[in-house]
């Protein structure tokens, strides 16, 4: 069933998009996941808030880049269980270094890069708030310093002496089915006061109706697309089927769908 606007937390893509569009908002929490000082960012809005993660071709993520460095950084709230989260995280590398340098420039020139994934799930098994990756040397274990890092973050850890406690709270918060849970932190209270803005604001309302509008035509382009495959494939079994005179097969194919699955089999369809 469709969530309506006043429904979502800050799990939902768009949401999580929607609020990590204030730009304090993106500095702290990039603070709070990297520990470090952040300096001013800018949020790159074209490439923010899109269209839905779940569907080739778009993207509903937080990009951000902070002025005065080469620094970048890709975030993305990822609720469902992901098994190929490190290949996610090369190719989104990959096109952010692929995005930032300019045609003539020297590879040392390249942005240093942070891909962020927000999980409500433990993708290594660990209990592990934070998980942080980099490339080394295999040899020496030293870091490549390559200037590439990825830091999946868990809503399941248990380690909590072992990190910040304000991280600790965010993801808790992450974690919970309701933006309304009393908290004493201050930066969920800002997240929390952010997300009524947005669900009271006509403006966001009008560009999560016209999310869903695109998600549907989205699904109905991609039933038709796969209905045609479909009727294509078909259309090439019969003519492969005649040609051999196996017009018996045609007619026991047309009702028999595991007998037509293993005619596609047969001929590599």
């Amino acid at each position: 069933m469709k969530k309506r606007l006043q429904d979502l937390t800050i799990k939902d893509a768009f949401m999580f998009a929607a609020v990590m569009s204030d730009e304090e908002q993106c500095r702290h929490l990039l603070e709070l996941v990297l520990n470090t000082k952040i300096l001013t960012i800018h949020v790159v809005t074209e490439k923010s808030i899109t269209y839905h993660p779940e569907y080739h071709g778009v993207r509903l993520d937080v990009m951000a880049e902070e002025e005065g460095t080469r620094r970048r950084f890709n975030v993305e709230m990822q609720v469902k269980t992901e098994i190929a989260l490190a290949k996610r995280s090369r190719y989104y590398h990959a096109q952010m270094d692929m995005d930032a340098l300019l045609a003539g420039e020297s590879y040392d020139q390249l942005a240093d890069t942070y891909v962020i994934f927000i999980c409500d799930f433990d993708p290594f098994g660990n209990r592990l708030y934070r998980y942080t990756i980099e490339n080394r040397i295999q040899e020496t274990g030293k870091a490549l310093n390559d200037g590439s890092q990825t830091i999946i973050l868990s809503t399941k850890g248990k380690n909590q002496s072992e990190v910040p406690v304000e991280l600790v709270r965010f993801l808790q918060y992450v974690a919970q089915e309701t933006d309304e849970a009393e908290t004493e932190d201050d930066y969920v209270k800002m997240l929390q006061e952010r997300i009524k803005s947005i669900k009271k604001n006509h403006d966001w309302e009008g560009k999560y109706m016209l999310l869903e509008e695109m998600m549907r035509e989205e699904r109905m382009e991609g039933m038709q697309e796969g209905i045609q495959k479909g009727q294509e494939r078909i259309n090439q079994l019969n003519i492969l089927l005649s040609e051999q005179n196996r017009s018996e097969d045609i007619i026991k194919a047309a009702t028999d769908r595991d007998y037509q699955e293993r005619l596609f089999k047969e001929f590599h369809l």
